[in-house]
């Protein structure tokens, strides 16, 4: 069946799934009529670049096609299925030749348009690979779209680092990733924008080696709703992740963090941890967070999980009062070292440099 079948025919799903439980479809599909595929669906601006404004390297192109995949990890089928009807239309793929290197972070710039908006993009990563890449979102659409769905290379290493700048509306962001042997990924995801946000992650590991860095930076003020469900595959031995979720919350917000972690039996000596750390900015904010594990797999190296949520140190304030801050500033210092503990490993210095000037302006916000 077409995407456009297996959508209208499938169950909606309900709060007592795992997924939705706390962002339901109906909020998170671009009319709220889920038995509904709106047809004026428009494609973004798509722009390649690098992150200095200089020439782009040899051997990486972004071209308006798809490539498919196999080995990708589990999808819901809804998600997928919508995603893939209303990009029918707009599906990019992002190319990388075999050791292709580049000293330089990569840019993929979208520019949404219209008020449904929406785009398929596919990462195609050769063996040996080395490179960084930051996706950012901007615009003022009232839904916006983005599938991913890529396989790295073997013995690749990529930084993958998402930023949300979109001024309102509604994002529905699916990705679903694979990670072959001796494969290294990190996925940084930074949210600042957007009303409403529903993401569903997943990431695959299946060859020996893998290894994969979850890290997210995520900003939520006013009455923003950012909703993030992270699902880690460990289906091959001596495979490695790590899941740190940061997220400040002020105003009115909402953040919601559950982390799925999966270790298949036979991924002897798989060594995985995930943690989510929330800061509440005031009496009104609220962060829901929720690790899970379902390890099938008795000889690991370590399988563990954890959550914290509390407002700003109170004693620390105080520490900086002392050295004559205002507490305006020292609230806003302390908000940028508790993202800044994420944000810092999602790259080099060029590309935290970067993000840190991306997000200047929201950081202030939260401080206020």
């Amino acid at each position: 069946m077409n995407p456009d079948s297996v959508y209208l025919s499938s169950e909606m799903p309900d709060r007592a799934d795992h997924l939705w439980r706390y962002t339901s479809w109906k909020k998170a599909h671009p009319t709220g009529n889920v038995r509904e595929i709106p047809d004026a669906v428009s494609t973004p601006k798509i722009v390649l670049k690098t992150i200095d404004g200089s020439s782009l390297p040899e051997g990486i192109s972004l071209v308006h096609e798809q490539t498919d995949f196999d080995d990708l990890p589990n999808e819901e089928i809804i998600t997928k299925s919508f995603m893939q009807s209303v990009t029918k239309d707009s599906k990019f793929t992002l190319s990388v030749i075999p050791k292709f290197k580049s000293t330089t972070p990569l840019v993929v710039d979208i520019q949404t348009d219209g008020d449904y908006c929406a785009t398929h993009l596919c990462l195609e990563i050769g063996r040996l690979a080395e490179f960084e890449l930051v996706t950012v979102i901007r615009g003022e659409c009232k839904w916006f779209g983005l599938m991913r769905t890529g396989l790295t290379g073997e013995g690749s290493v990529c930084n993958d680092v998402l930023v949300n700048k979109l001024s309102k509306g509604v994002t529905l962001r699916v990705e679903s990733i694979s990670i072959p042997r001796d494969s290294q990924f990190k996925s940084g995801t930074v949210s600042s924008g957007s009303t409403l946000t529903k993401a569903d992650l997943r990431y695959r590991m299946f060859g020996p080696g893998a290894s994969l860095n979850v890290l997210g930076s995520i900003l939520s003020a006013g009455e923003m709703s950012l909703d993030h469900h992270i699902e880690i595959y460990h289906d091959s031995p001596e495979t490695f992740s790590r899941l740190d979720w940061n997220s400040a919350c002020g105003g009115s917000s909402k953040t919601v963090g559950t982390g799925m972690l999966r270790v298949s039996k036979g991924s002897a000596g798989a060594d995985a941890a995930q943690l989510f750390s929330n800061l509440l900015l005031s009496s009104d904010a609220r962060a829901d967070s929720i690790p899970e594990l379902e390890v099938s797999e008795h000889n690991v190296v370590g399988c563990g999980h954890g959550t914290a949520s509390g407002p700003v140190d109170e004693n620390q304030m105080f520490y900086l009062g002392s050295r004559g801050m205002s507490p305006s500033e020292s609230k806003s210092t302390l908000i940028a070292a508790f993202l800044n503990s994420t944000l810092s490993e999602m790259g080099g210095d060029l590309m935290h440099g970067w993000l840190i000037s991306e997000l200047e302006d929201d950081l202030n916000e939260l401080g206020d």
